[in-house]
């Protein structure tokens, strides 16, 4: 099997057949398979499942007789994966026409690169608007290039969408999620993949797919609530510090943990959390982020207003 796209849902009612269908009717030259399994859902995303498995022979149905969560959703679908190159969808995301093909192409064009991923757009839910761009509005899209590396990757964060990746098979599947991550798991994937394919990561500047924005989506659910933002940061933290064992070079690593500090300060800023933001904006074993998070250090003490405006200029 060339490709198999594999997609977990929980309570995606709404949003699963659009999902479906967007794979399933993609125009490709080779043989690909799509796994859907349900994590013991409440609503009636199993019976959607069902009614897109008549029509397609190509999607293979699974259902969690008990809820596994994500980690454990996202194990079985990669053990239920056959094919070469593995293309990874969250059950409420879009693909639009082209975008299967692109990544096998990419990918076949490109042996250094291990991971592909391709521009996603996001969307509103409730309005259709879009929201821009996630990875050329990404906030340190000034430091990457069309071929990354996974040193840029714990450098500067996350700048793959979720449902935008494609990467090569490998022999460690089973070791790919991190345990230690409750929340963010995406972030994570991609770092071990990197660490465990030694591959560079390439970036199709294609829209070709939409990432959903709601009240129940990961930004949906983390943007007001710091408590929330502090548990993505350890995951954060926990998913960086994973390169060590792989014999990647410690300032790297403090690096990539000093980031995601200044990262989370700037976002406490903008909830409001003067105190929060003073916690972490200080700089990680002596290291900052970039001149960025040594300015907004020494003004800390600044009044909220002040310190916005230094960021938007």
């Amino acid at each position: 099997m060339r490709l198999s796209v594999v997609i977990p849902a929980y309570n995606l009612e709404r949003y699963i057949a659009e999902c479906l269908e967007g794979v399933l009717q993609q125009q490709v030259d080779y043989e690909y398979e799509v796994i859907c399994i349900d994590d013991a859902s409440s609503d009636g995303t199993w019976q959607v499942m069902c009614e897109f498995a008549r029509q397609y022979p190509s999607l293979a149905i699974y259902q969690n007789s008990q809820n596994l969560g994500l980690a454990g959703t996202q194990r079985r679908l990669f053990e239920l994966a056959t094919g070469d190159i593995i293309a990874y969808m969250d059950g409420d995301d879009v693909a639009l026409p082209g975008k299967l093909q692109a990544l096998v192409n990419f990918l076949d064009a490109h042996p250094e690169c291990s991971i592909a991923f391709h521009e996603a757009e996001k969307f509103d839910d409730d309005t259709g608007q879009s929201l821009g761009l996630y990875t050329r509005d990404f906030y340190n899209a000034q430091y990457l290039k069309p071929i990354t590396e996974v040193t840029d990757l714990i450098s500067y964060g996350n700048y793959i969408n979720a449902s935008s990746v494609a990467f090569r098979r490998h022999d460690h599947l089973s070791q790919i999620i991190n345990s230690n991550c409750q929340i963010i798991l995406d972030y994570p994937l991609h770092i071990m993949n990197a660490l465990f394919t030694k591959g560079s990561i390439g970036f199709i500047d294609q829209i070709l797919g939409r990432y959903r924005i709601h009240s129940a989506s990961f930004i949906g659910r983390t943007k007001n609530s710091p408590d929330r933002r502090i548990r993505c940061l350890e995951d954060q933290i926990a998913a960086v510090k994973e390169a060590i064992a792989f014999g990647l070079p410690q300032e790297v690593v403090n690096q990539g943990v000093a980031h995601h500090r200044f990262c989370a300060a700037l976002n406490f800023l903008n909830m409001g959390h003067k105190e929060l933001f003073e916690s972490y904006i200080a700089p990680y074993k002596g290291c900052y982020f970039d001149d960025r998070h040594r300015r907004l250090y020494e003004q800390r003490d600044a009044s909220v207003d002040v310190l916005k405006e230094m960021i938007r200029s």
